[in-house]
């Protein structure tokens, strides 16, 4: 076994906020690597999604969550249950604000999410979209609010800022092993991302009520030697009439789906595939515990 830095850190970071704030383009920025979907759509992200950094004297386990939100029904409850499990686990909470939108987490009680005093770091995002002095007046509006261990105004899209996010959670981390083997980056299966990236497609694609009613299962993952993998995903959808939408006039619109669908596992398995799309209607599959269990929520 290597030896390890006698000063050696390891810890899992939470990353928190609410929908739309840049959590999954942050988690992409500070591995360089796409592991979290992204769509300009809130809600996207609906499962925790694990992505662990390794450096020398370092690993960070870094926990993407689902955008805090007041649930409406059994998923949003499920998708909740994620956000506090990440906060239960975690050594060190990154906190992401859109400084530019109107709503501030103000209206979140840390305390209540927080109740073990994990510190907290406040990452002000999308600097870019404001003009620079209104980053001091909202960085005091933020000290008032909370006892962060820092703030740092960031462009998660830009990758401005990312070094120093890095630094200052090194500084917090505890010391000890690592939780995994240096060239692991993650502990999802390859299935479980080319349903994320089929999804992202849809989100895409679509708007109101359609993307938010999809749910995405790989049904086969065969790996061919000297031909493409071959995947066949379910889309599963809670109305007939939303099977239609999806599917398109002729199948235009499932057809672009898979086409988008397949470069992006493409890239990220690094192999060709064949990729099979299929839609299934799953009547109120949001609302029902038996199938989001099934579905492996």
């Amino acid at each position: 076994m290597e030896t390890l830095p006698e000063n050696y850190r390891s810890g899992y970071v939470a990353i928190i906020g609410f929908p739309n704030a840049g959590k999954s383009t942050l988690l992409n920025a500070l591995l360089n690597i796409k592991l979290s979907i992204i769509s300009k759509k809130p809600q996207t992200t609906r499962r925790r999604v694990l992505g662990i950094l390794n450096r020398d004297t370092y690993q960070i386990v870094f926990v993407d969550t689902p955008g805090i939100l007041r649930p409406r029904y059994t998923l949003q409850k499920k998708m909740m249950e994620y956000v506090r499990s990440a906060l239960n686990d975690a050594d060190l909470i990154l906190l992401i604000v859109d400084a530019a939108a109107k709503r501030h987490p103000i209206d979140l009680d840390l305390n209540q999410l927080n109740p073990s005093k994990k510190p907290v770091i406040l990452l002000l995002n999308k600097i870019d979209l404001i003009t620079k002095g209104d980053v001091l007046p909202l960085i005091e509006k933020y000290n008032d609010f909370y006892s962060f261990e820092t703030i740092i105004p960031i462009s998660a899209l830009q990758a401005d800022g990312i070094e120093r996010v890095e630094e200052e959670m090194v500084k917090r981390l505890p010391l000890g092993y690592p939780f995994y083997p240096p060239d692991v980056i993650t502990d999802h299966p390859e299935r479980f991302f080319v349903a994320e990236f089929i999804r992202e497609k849809i989100f895409e694609r679509f708007y109101q009520e359609i993307p938010y009613s999809t749910e995405v299962e790989i049904e086969i993952f065969e790996e061919r030697e000297k031909r493409p993998d071959y995947i066949l995903a379910t889309i599963y959808v809670e109305r007939k009439s939303q099977k239609g939408m999806l599917i398109g006039k002729g199948g235009e619109a499932i057809k672009a789906i898979g086409t988008a669908a397949r470069k992006e596992i493409e890239e990220f398995l690094g192999r060709r595939v064949f990729l099979e799309l299929r839609v299934k209607v799953n009547e109120d599959w949001r609302r029902s515990e038996v199938k989001l269990r099934r579905l492996g929520f």
